[in-house]
């Protein structure tokens, strides 16, 4: 018998950093496999991930996830001591440190974590080289954003 793939719900994503999107301009992307404790990864099957306030911290020639919140589910294990905000580590090839490392060193370059995915049975980490935006920035993008909004709403009503 063949398997039979079900679909997830969500297209695979656990959580998506919203206010990152909002604040910077996405300059470069990269794919990151990240180091779990068992407990983490069934809160995250449960969907119970937040990257709001979270960024990469870049030390000794790695990466390391800092300030995300996984929340323990309350069936966890009773012998380990659950750390919901711990620094986790983000596993990149040598190749794409240099990058990051190169880019962060740049004058107002930051790395943030963008979404955290399940890519077949494993956890993803999208993380990005980002650059600050300023006030009239954010201002333009929401602008852009309520006109093709509007330019939407008039093209379906032209149709009707």
């Amino acid at each position: 018998m063949s398997k039979q793939n079900k679909p997830q719900a969500n297209g695979g994503t656990i959580a998506l950093n919203k206010r990152a999107k909002h604040e910077y301009f996405v300059e470069q992307r990269f794919e990151a496999g990240i180091a779990l404790a068992g407990w983490e990864v069934k809160s995250l099957r449960a969907g119970k991930a937040q990257l709001v306030d979270s960024y990469v911290l870049l030390k000794n020639g790695e990466a390391y996830l800092f300030g995300a919140h996984f929340t323990p589910l309350q069936t966890a294990s009773t012998h380990v001591i659950a750390d919901p905000i711990r620094t986790r580590k983000l596993l990149l090839n040598s190749r794409e440190l240099d990058k990051i490392i190169a880019g962060v060193e740049q004058k107002g370059y930051s790395c943030v974590p963008m979404a955290l995915y399940w890519k077949k049975h494993l956890v993803k980490c999208e993380i990005a080289l980002v650059k600050g935006k300023k006030d009239y920035d954010k201002r333009e993008t929401e602008k852009n954003r309520d006109w093709d909004r509007e330019k939407q709403r008039l093209v379906r009503e032209n149709n009707r």
